[in-house]
């Protein structure tokens, strides 16, 4: 099993050692046991469930939240010549209904689905069919409501292992702390799981807190100090362009990202930024999943994260290569405030909460009992004008709403235009001979993209084929509409939008099911984890690195000797020394002897280990000598 899993590694991914703790991992699951893999951010999480998956029969299911991300890891597998598909909000029924019977009739070996599908009665039918091998659950804390990113669907993965009990489940996450652990084995009915921790301390990452009142110029002097590849993060969109903007004037190469710009501007501006053709991205939190770029030397935080996880895994972003890198913390005061009043209204009131709901069904026009997984373009701006509501309690309130299971937002949505043929070839052969004005189309589309479209989703872009066809895209479109009417091909035209989707029949507002003593408690988990991040900013006693580490739960008396803390540490120490040299020559100079019994009655020094280290230095430095009797005096 091992040199399968060896050759796998080597001939689909193009590694020829595993990681630390990957290859444990990996071994566990082609046992047949479940387990928990704690990995730190960039520490190889895809390989340890991807690996033993392709090397047994049958289909890996993999649960994640990130539709970015899923996205992503299909298209790599996709490349490397493994069949994988995903499932998630803002798909059609027929493509969902055709994905599924690809992967139970196909020769799929992947199918990410978002945990929100996982109830569906079309996702469970299907999955009682397929033959799994494994359950992957990426970011499991969010099982957890003690976890920094609750996720009520993720409690439906205990219930459909009952499909396939023999099945192992894997949970993996890269920031737990001991409680979230626990809820994880737990609530993932993990039988007996073999558990993997990978150290939270990244021994090249040099972790900083700058209090400065203004940030910006500080960014600049370390980005002049610190060369190659750099993030800097900011908390909203706006500050993205101005702060990029700025950096540029100042000679230094930037670019911004948000989830509010279109798909083609974001895909563009990362592979300039992986490419290294720009040095500075200046992005807020939608950047940075699954950017798998090692090079990166430098990441600034202008604006405080709400929490330590989140902090850990952007920070951790920097060095991945394992070279030196920095992560620098700019903040002030006011900051420091400001996060805590944030967390504070993190959780609005339940009034304001069903405000929020009912003001959605009336902006799409829903009658109470529909809607059940439809999705809808979403504009925060547009909705909240319309109902003249605070936009940041509105966002605070629409993530609540997905805590709570009722809705999901999705804001950096983009998904391609997409088409299938629904008829079989003889069907489609008459239907040409009946339409000849559409038969050039169909030949393209078969010529381009062959019988797969038959049996799958591909997708498709309009700009190229109407230059194939030498027709206006708008035209071409009319085109794929029409066949899509007569029943001919399946059309999913693209979406650039963010997406609100309802993960329930709508409900009458008034009798919203809000578990109202789990929002205290999660309102009260997001008070103390703001705390926790100012206590981070304001001990500048403890190391840095072992800060992070004591709140996952790893005690440590190692100290990095790289963050700030250790360094001005290690500068007091030397002064400190210094001194104690200095004492013992002056007090020689004077006349004064003393020996290791007496120098403690010498005022300024003590019989300690360190004064002892310091006599054994000068006297190697040729400054004084110790006679036989113990004496020390200066050496003429």
């Amino acid at each position: 099993m091992k040199a399968q899993a060896y050759h796998i590694l080597q001939t689909v991914f193009g590694y020829s050692e595993f990681r630390p703790a990957q290859l444990d991992i990996v071994m566990t699951v082609l046992e047949g046991k479940d387990c928990l893999a704690l990995l730190p951010t960039g520490g190889g999480k895809s390989i340890c469930f991807q690996v033993p998956a392709l090397a047994m029969d049958g289909i890996c299911i993999v649960v994640s939240p990130l539709i970015a991300l899923m996205k992503d890891q299909v298209d790599n597998l996709r490349r490397r010549g493994v069949l994988a598909a995903a499932i998630y909000s803002g798909m059609g029924k027929r493509e969902i209904d055709t994905t599924l019977d690809n992967c139970i009739y196909g020769n799929y070996k992947f199918l990410y689905v978002s945990p929100e599908r996982l109830k569906t009665e079309i996702f469970i039918e299907r999955f009682k069919k397929m033959k799994v091998n494994l359950i992957a659950v990426d970011e499991a804390h969010c099982i957890s409501q003690w976890g920094y990113d609750f996720r009520p669907p993720y409690l439906e993965i205990a219930n459909i292992r009952e499909y396939h009990p023999d099945v192992p489940c894997m949970a993996l996450t890269a920031s737990a702390t001991l409680q979230v652990k626990e809820d994880i084995i737990s609530k993932l009915s993990l039988k007996d799981p073999g558990v993997f921790v990978r150290s939270f301390t990244r021994k090249n990452l040099s972790y900083s807190v700058r209090l400065v009142e203004n940030k910006l110029e500080k960014a600049q002097d370390i980005l002049a100090k610190v060369p190659g590849p750099a993030i800097v993060y900011v908390r909203n969109r706006k500050g993205t362009k101005e702060i990029a903007a700025v950096l540029n004037r100042m000679g230094i190469s930037a670019t911004f990202y948000h989830a509010g710009l279109d798909n083609a501007t974001r895909e563009s501006r990362q592979q300039e930024w992986k490419k290294n053709k720009i040095r500075v991205m200046v992005a807020t939190n939608a950047f940075g999943m699954g950017i798998d770029k090692p090079d990166v030397r430098l990441v600034v935080h202008l604006d405080l994260p709400e929490n330590l996880e989140n902090y850990y895994q952007e920070a951790g972003r920097a060095g991945r290569d394992e070279l030196k890198a920095f992560a620098v913390l700019l903040t002030n005061e006011q900051d420091l405030k400001v996060l805590e009043e944030r967390a504070a209204l993190a959780y609005p009131p339940i009034d304001f909460l069903k405000k929020v709901y009912q003001s959605l069904a009336n902006y799409y026009r829903m009658a109470v009992g529909s809607g059940f997984m439809v999705s809808f373009d979403f504009d925060i701006g547009s909705f909240t004008s319309t109902y003249n509501i605070d936009v940041m309690m509105t966002y605070n309130a629409l993530k609540v709403l997905q805590e709570e299971d009722l809705l999901e937002l999705n804001e950096s949505f983009y998904n391609p235009s997409t088409i299938h043929f629904l008829v079989n070839q003889s069907k489609l052969y008459e239907f040409q001979i009946a339409n000849a004005k559409l038969d050039p189309l169909i030949k393209v589309l078969l010529r381009s993209y062959g019988g797969e479209l038959f049996t799958e989703y591909l997708k498709v872009q309009e700009a190229k084929l109407a230059k194939t066809m030498n027709l206006p895209e708008s035209e071409l479109i009319k085109m794929l509409e029409y066949l899509d009417q007569v029943g001919v091909l399946a059309y999913n035209n693209r979406k650039d939008q963010p997406q609100v989707t309802f993960l329930t029949e709508r409900h009458d507002a008034g009798k919203l099911p809000l578990n109202q003593k789990r929002i205290g408690e999660r309102r009260q988990n997001a008070v103390s984890k703001a705390a926790s991040m100012v206590t981070y900013v304001k001990n500048d006693k403890l190391c840095r690195a072992n800060q992070i580490s004591a709140y996952f739960g790893e005690e440590s008396d190692h100290f990095c000797g790289i963050c700030d803390v250790c360094v001005e540490n290690k500068k007091k120490g030397s002064s400190d020394q210094s001194a104690i040299k200095e004492k013992i020559i002056q007090t020689l100079t004077a006349g004064n002897q003393f020996s290791l019994q007496t120098i403690q009655e010498v005022p300024g020094l003590n019989n300690d280990l360190k004064t002892v280290e310091l006599l054994r230095e000068l006297e190697d430095e040729g400054l004084i000598v110790s006679e036989p009797s113990g004496i020390y005096k200066l050496k003429h």
